[in-house]
């Protein structure tokens, strides 16, 4: 997978996380700079932790499903992809205002689930894994804390699109992941050179 590959993906994954925070922003009545902080901390921790687990649990099962990895990949961030793009569609969700870690854990989890199953996808296509976590680390923690900010002052009315944007990413990501695998693009680009 390419620094740009993975850069794409970083950023489609942390559009769950950065949806979150968007709403976070909108519930703070008084938003300080460590709440973006904060919020960033917990969403790029547990976005760079997910994968590592993921990863790890695959690695052990890895031989017996080699002549599959491409289907696992492409449907499991075709899933992940389709039920974000539902989200955005569905009604907006209450968020608790308070920035204290039994308000932040559960949301960090929640929106790092699908980096867990990304984790298992890396294992299988053989990504060099702490310079992958490390930059969907970043990149979450950057969207999260920007994302508590436009949250503040703009409203929700960007969560929907960054969860639709988020979605549709993943899905063009497994899909790509599919065609290389099956050599489909390899052929589409040998037409035209």
């Amino acid at each position: 997978m390419s620094l740009i590959e993975l850069f794409i993906l970083a950023v489609g994954l942390s559009m769950d996380a950065m949806a979150v925070a968007v709403c976070k922003g909108l519930s703070a009545p008084k938003l300080k700079p460590k709440h973006a902080v904060i919020t960033g901390l917990y969403f790029g921790g547990f976005q760079a932790a997910m994968p590592v687990l993921g990863y790890f649990l695959a690695r052990g099962f890895r031989a017996y499903i080699e002549q599959v990895d491409h289907w696992i990949a492409f449907v499991l961030l075709g899933l992940i992809g389709a039920n974000m793009i539902k989200e955005s569609f569905g009604k907006a969700e209450e968020v608790d205002c308070s920035f204290c870690p039994k308000a932040m854990l559960p949301m960090a989890v929640a929106t790092s689930i699908d980096a867990l199953a990304v984790g298992v996808t890396f294992a299988f296509l053989q990504v060099r894994i702490l310079p992958a976590v490390t930059l969907i680390g970043v990149i979450t923690f950057a969207l999260s804390a920007a994302g508590v900010y436009v949250g503040h002052l703009f409203g929700a009315k960007f969560k929907s699109k960054a969860e639709l944007a988020g979605g549709v990413v993943l899905v063009l990501m497994g899909c790509k992941i599919l065609l290389e695998h099956l050599g489909v693009l390899e052929r589409f680009f040998s037409l035209f050179g």
